[in-house]
């Protein structure tokens, strides 16, 4: 039982009022409970309805209330959104809103593919690396949702008689720029192609060898190797860049790298993921120039030079046994408005503020909650 205030329409109407000692009170309109009210709180039968605002109560994720029953609602601050518990479940589900979005530009470059080399004693020549794959945009991100970042590698520099290694892809927000390409370098059987990437290797000079492909809107593919027909005055081609194909190697000096791209998402415009350059003839030439953008430059023995850290550079080529340069690793940007940022990180990103915007670099794997 309960305590009871109806509002009768019988007889000369008016407010009916009858107490008990249960601790309760139920509401009726006509003799009927529409309404139940105890320490626990109230229980509505039948439908709710409101002309102004109905505020449902509020809770962070840390802070959901416990002990509830299926179909509890309120509306979660941490993820902008209304939700309902489900106890045969045993979760809260989000009620189909879609929370609140804003927009953050990013920038996603692969690590630099590393230059090939070629052994003393021979002719041939290595390519440079192939810069890592480049992409850039726009998104939109969902306050309280968690975004994960990988951050690619660059390819190791080799020595001896082999091609470059590929750089490792960077992902973020479904997108995946591709590693790239080795560099062409050698004339170990199977092992002297160059490889393809975000952008493509250089080819190797001498027994002239193409350049390799890079991905379409990341990248360009590797310059040609030079082709002298012998006496080693051959040069190596130029690793593919993000805005141009690397160059094609014409007399005994390694090719430049291809040019990468600029972006000024930091604030500042910088150019990132160059080619590597290709190396100079085994007899005479000297190692091509590295792609604006972290392109490490070519070289004719010793050791190469490696694409510049968190750009995606393309290693350098090398040739008389020397060491290729390895390629740089890549980056990833994101530039989000200030007054959405909400500090909450993972992986230790440099952070800067541009105007009206926070930029979040990641030199290494990370993660941002919007």
């Amino acid at each position: 039982m309960a305590s009871i205030i109806n509002a009768s329409n019988s007889g000369f109407g008016g407010i009916v009022s009858t107490g008990d000692s249960s601790g309760q009170l139920a509401l009726q309109a006509a003799g009927t409970t529409v309404a139940t009210i105890a320490s626990t709180g109230m229980t509505v039968t039948g439908a709710l309805s409101a002309t102004g605002q109905l505020n449902l109560p509020t809770w962070t994720t840390g802070t959901r209330p416990s002990g509830v029953t299926t179909g509890t609602t309120g509306y979660n601050t941490t993820t902008a959104q209304i939700e309902v518990y489900n106890a045969t479940y045993n979760s809260w589900v989000n009620a189909g809103t879609t929370g609140i979005q804003y927009t953050a530009s990013y920038l996603i470059i692969a690590g630099g593919g590393s230059g090939g080399t070629a052994p003393s004693g021979t002719w041939e020549v290595g390519g440079g690396g192939g810069a890592g794959g480049y992409l850039t945009g726009t998104t939109s991100l969902g306050v309280g949702t968690t975004y994960s970042f990988t951050v690619g590698a660059g390819g190791s520099g080799v020595s001896g008689n082999s091609r470059g290694s590929s750089g490792s892809n960077s992902t973020a927000f479904g997108l995946t720029s591709i590693g790239g390409g080795g560099g062409g370098g050698g004339n170990a059987a199977g092992n002297r192609l160059p490889l393809s990437g975000g952008s493509g290797g250089g080819g190797p000079g001498y027994d002239q060898r193409d350049g390799a492909a890079g991905t379409s809107g990341q990248g360009f593919a590797g310059g040609n190797g030079y082709a002298d027909g012998g006496g080693g005055n051959a040069g190596g081609g130029g690793g593919g860049g993000a805005s141009a194909v690397g160059n094609n190697a014409t007399n005994a000096n390694g090719a430049t790298g291809g040019a990468g791209s600029a972006s000024s998402i930091t604030g500042s415009s910088v150019t990132r993921a160059g080619g590597g350059g290709g190396a100079g003839g085994s007899s005479s030439g000297s190692g091509g120039a590295g792609g604006s953008g972290g392109g490490g430059a070519g070289a004719t023995g010793g050791t190469a030079t490696s694409g510049t850290v968190n750009t995606g550079g393309g290693g350098g080529g090398n040739s008389r046994s020397g060491t290729s340069g390895g390629g740089g690793s890549g980056v990833v940007i994101l530039s989000v408005p200030t007054s959405n940022y909400s500090g909450t990180t993972t992986g230790s990103p440099t952070v800067t503020t541009s105007g009206s915007n926070t930029i979040l670099q990641f030199n290494a794997s990370g993660s941002y909650t919007a």
